[in-house]
């Protein structure tokens, strides 16, 4: 054997350097080409000098505005939707290529949490729906910015998407929250834009501090309001946390662009959480140094509720008659009327759970 035939073949040297050429093509591979000739039917591409890619049928439909934008001797990317076809021809797609590439950005994003901006497109009663490269995407409503929540003071939903259908056509900037290209989900959030800043802002303030603040919004389980010093902070007044006595809406006690002082409860992921009732003197601390069992008191119906009446006493302190005193809820209401004044015997005091039991004075 001579010297030259002992001399390895040139492409072995080739195939040594880029392996990628010497692993067979498969179904879903997404490779660069070079577009080579087309018509109104067919494309054909030089796929890495591996081979000649076809693009033509519902592929080629598909992909019909993309390939105006690709000149002859012009790279682009395909997916292989067959390796070899009858004839001996790549089969392949420039849509499912561009769809990848378009997840792969989306998942960049992600990564990076850079920002983008979207088109809102329409609405419903759970958020936003827009779209980012092509790709169906949706802003949940607890994901929209402080600015653009739609605080409806009832909690009607059909308002709720009358506000929410006010940004069809709109811009927002907006990071990727969560994607998942198999279900073609993909979820956006505008509040993580504007976290970052709202979280530097809070860094001066503290559990326990006292602020001042206006009343932005209203709903069913509490308030919403913003910080007088820095009106970028909103922040969430739970229902529980507006008084010590037990109300049924936020409405009864507070209303928008009401000026109050809050205290800071909770500072949890750029959420901050506040009380009124904080500010206020517990009555249920002196409970028993005004009321007794078997005392004699008298009290206002104030309403009704599915455990019976509840009955506003002196103090500052409410009491409770329950259903089963009059056997239901029509023989009480028979009885007792809202408003009206009633002469009561307590039955229980229990400050800890915030428990005044009543009976009806016979």
């Amino acid at each position: 054997m001579t010297e030259e035939s002992k001399k390895a073949h040139p492409l072995a040297g080739i195939l040594k350097n880029n392996p990628e050429l010497a692993a067979p093509i498969k179904e879903g591979n997404t490779l660069e080409a070079v577009l080579m000739s087309k018509d109104s039917q067919k494309a054909f591409f030089d796929i890495e000098g591996r081979g000649t890619g076809i693009l033509y049928g519902i592929e080629m439909l598909n992909a019909k505005d993309i390939l105006k934008n690709i000149d002859i001797g012009g790279k682009c990317t395909v997916t292989v939707v067959s390796p070899e076809n009858d004839e001996g021809y790549i089969e392949v797609s420039l849509l499912r290529a561009l769809w990848q590439q378009n997840w792969q950005e989306i998942k960049r994003l992600r990564e990076t949490g850079e920002t983008t901006m979207v088109k809102i497109t329409a609405a419903n009663t759970g958020g936003l729906m827009a779209e980012l490269y092509g790709i169906k995407a949706f802003i949940p409503v607890s994901q929209l910015s402080t600015d653009h929540y739609p605080h409806v003071e009832d909690g009607d939903k059909n308002k709720i998407l009358d506000e929410l259908k006010k940004f069809a056509g709109q811009e927002l900037e907006v990071k990727v929250l969560d994607f998942n290209p198999k279900a073609e989900k993909l979820i956006l959030s505008e509040k993580e834009v504007t976290g970052a800043s709202v979280k530097k802002s809070l860094e001066k303030y503290n559990v326990g501090d006292i602020v001042e603040i206006i009343v932005s919004g209203i709903a069913d389980f509490g308030v919403f309001v913003r910080f007088v010093d820095d009106p970028n902070i909103e922040g969430l007044v739970h229902i529980s946390e507006i008084d010590h006595k037990m109300i049924e809406s936020p409405k009864e006690v507070v209303k928008v662009n009401d000026s109050l002082k809050a205290k800071i409860i909770e500072i949890k992921d750029g959420r901050v959480s506040l009380s009124f009732k904080a500010l206020k003197p517990n009555p249920w601390d002196e409970a028993e140094k005004y009321f007794s069992e078997n005392q004699e008191v008298e009290g206002t119906i104030s309403k009704f509720n599915p455990f019976g009446a509840l009955v506003s006493l002196d103090h500052d302190l409410q009491g409770l008659i329950h259903v089963s005193e009059f056997e239901n809820m029509d023989k009480m209401k028979e009885q007792l009327e809202v408003g009206k004044n009633y002469s009561f015997v307590v039955s229980q005091v229990k400050p800890t759970e915030k428990r005044i039991i009543l009976k009806l004075k016979k």
